[in-house]
Order: structure tokens, then C-alpha cells, then sequence
């Protein structure tokens, strides 16, 4: 499908990508760049690649798909380096979990004759690292893409394509309506359970570790999701801010009437709330993007079954999305 994919960075989703496009042959050539030599080391012991380089730019010379990796907050450094080096007629493409903030940041360095098309595999785990990636992560998954009015639709049938090929269900829509609906749906989730879990770290020794003795599912899920990379998600929180802000608030405000409902003792408000989120749940099962086995379909001890990717609703996100 492409004759050299350039990957720049290469923790999680970029391993991912690197496993999925050789499982698949969808690149005659893997180039994979990152700044620590230690995790360019990693990857090349891990066979990601053809290619490594510390040095971007050498990386993405060539290549007719480069997508960037990295945290979003690192994306404008990434570009000074790379803008010289990229061949005219190349994709460019992101895997960030906020798109505004990359129109605006990665758009103006872009040389003119690339196709600059920012996406998002809304697809990950709360692990990171070169060794974190499966190339399985992406089946089943969604991948939105955000490409500018006039942008080469030749470009972006090319990178659905190449998503659709890692098993991903690709839809595009405008950068800000994707940042509102991630607002939702992962940023926030992940700020609240950094929160409730932050509440734990900050409780007296001996409470503390009764908490974690004691940890029940909810909890739990809770520690698993605020285990996601601090990097990734402290760039999301402050490139994806108005979004953010208007989703917590709409949030607060419906703690606020939940937490009139308990003082008050107002049952039947409590058992509505109760039920039309558990009509959510089913909606998200019936979706295809949740499984309804206990644990969230996760793999215990002596289990065979390979471990289905979750959605980026309940994990990471991500990352990430995300993370």
C-alpha cells in the first residue's frame, strides 16, 4: 500500500502501527524515529522496523506516509525538524487524541504539495512503550480522521484505507466536533478518574492502604484507566482545554443535582439517574465497542483467549487517545 512508512515515535500506538502494517504488508519499508536512544534501542530489539534513526528528519526523507506519534505537545517541535525533509505527494497524518490544536500547530509548517490528513485511532491501553503494542489493537476499533476542506480525497481514501487494512471502522468529521465528542467520551473520564484516585493518595497511610486492600471493581477500573501515560494526557488536558471545560461543566452540574439527590434522599430521582445510564451501557455493548462478559472481557490467570481491545469510554485512550 505504501512504499515507506515513517513513524515518529513509537510507544504504544506507534509499535501498533508498525506490528499491524508488517502483519497486513501494507509498507515495503518501516522507518521509526524517537529522541531517546534507549527506546530506539528497544524498538530495534523488538524488529519494529527497517529503518532507526534519533534523527527525524532522516527518517521521514522518502517516505510517502509519515505519521507522527508523540505526544501532542511535541508535535511543533516535531515539525520544525521534519517539514524540509518531506517528499512532495507524501500523507502526513498523527495519531493525537485532539485535533484543533494540531490543525493549528502541525497545518501552517506543512511544505506545500503534502497531504496533511490528522487523525486518531480512538484505540489503546493503559500501558506504553515499543513493548506495549499488539498489532491487533485497531480491529474493531474507530479511527476518525479530520482532514481540511480541499485536501487530496485521493490522500485521505489512501489512509482509510490503510486503517481499514489494521481492522479499524474510519469516519471523518470536522477537528472541532471531534474534540467536543473525545471531550466526553475519554478526556474527561480520564480527568475524573486521576481525581478519585489522586482522593486515595492523599488519604491517611492506614486508610489508604484499606482502600487498596479492599480495591472492588469500581475502584479498580478507576486505578487502571489514571495508570495511562501522565505525558500524553497532561498535553491532551491543556491542548484540548475549551472542550474540556465545557464537558466538566456540564458534568459538575449533573454531580451537583446526584449530590442533592443522596442528601435529600429523593430515591426514584436516584433510581431514573440509575437507569438511563445503564441504558448507555447497553447502547455502547450493542455498538460493538464493549463486550457484556464480566470484567470487561478481560483475561484472568489460564485463560487462552487473546485480550480484546476496549473502548476508549472505559480504558487507556488511549489513548490516545487518545491516549
Amino acid at each position: 500500500m505504501f512504499q515507506k512508512l515513517a513513524l515518529i515515535g513509537i510507544g504504544l500506538i506507534g509499535s501498533s502501527i508498525a506490528r499491524a502494517a508488517r502483519l497486513k504488508g501494507l509498507a515495503k519499508t518501516i522507518a521509526i524515529s524517537t529522541r531517546k536512544p534507549e527506546t530506539l534501542d528497544e524498538a530495534r530489539a523488538l524488529a519494529l522496523g527497517d529503518f532507526y534513526s534519533l534523527d527525524a528528519a532522516e527518517a521521514v526523507r522518502g517516505a510517502d506516509l509519515v505519521i507522527l506519534c508523540t505526544p501532542v505537545g511535541a508535535y511543533g517541535a516535531v515539525m520544525e525538524q521534519i517539514a524540509g525533509a518531506l517528499e512532495p505527494g507524501a500523507i502526513l497524518s498523527d495519531v493525537g487524541s485532539v485535533k484543533q490544536h494540531v490543525l493549528k500547530v502541525v497545518g501552517p509548517l506543512v511544505p506545500s504539495g503534502v497531504h496533511f490528513v490528522p487523525g486518531h485511532p480512538i484505540a489503546g491501553t493503559e500501558y506504553s512503550g515499543p513493548a506495549s503494542g499488539f498489532p491487533e489493537l485497531f480491529v474493531g476499533r474507530w479511527c476518525v480522521l479530520t482532514p481540511e476542506k480541499g485536501v487530496d480525497p485521493v490522500a485521505i481514501d489512501r489512509l482509510t484505507s490503510f486503517w481499514g487494512a489494521m481492522g479499524s471502522n474510519v469516519e471523518c468529521m470536522s477537528a472541532e466536533h471531534h474534540d467536543l465528542v473525545l471531550a466526553i467520551t475519554s478526556h474527561v473520564p480520564h480527568l475524573v478518574a486521576y481525581n478519585i484516585v489522586g482522593t486515595v493518595a492523599d488519604l491517611e497511610a492506614d486508610t489508604q492502604s484499606e482502600v487498596i486492600k479492599f480495591s472492588a471493581s469500581g475502584f479498580r477500573d478507576f486505578t487502571r484507566i489514571a495508570a495511562s501515560d501522565p505525558v500524553m494526557w497532561r498535553d491532551v488536558f491543556l491542548t484540548n482545554r475549551d472542550a474540556v471545560l465545557e464537558m466538566l461543566g456540564r458534568f459538575l452540574e449533573d454531580l451537583a443535582k446526584l449530590q442533592r439527590a443522596v442528601r435529600v434522599g429523593d430515591g426514584p430521582g436516584l433510581e431514573a439517574m440509575f437507569t438511563r445510564t445503564r441504558t448507555v451501557r447497553r447502547s455502547i455493548i450493542d455498538a460493538g465497542q464493549e463486550t457484556a462478559a464480566p470484567d470487561f472481557g478481560r483475561p484472568h490467570p489460564g485463560d487462552k483467549a487473546e485480550p480484546a481491545p476496549l473502548s476508549d469510554l472505559v480504558r487507556e485512550h488511549g489513548g490516545g487517545d487518545d491516549a
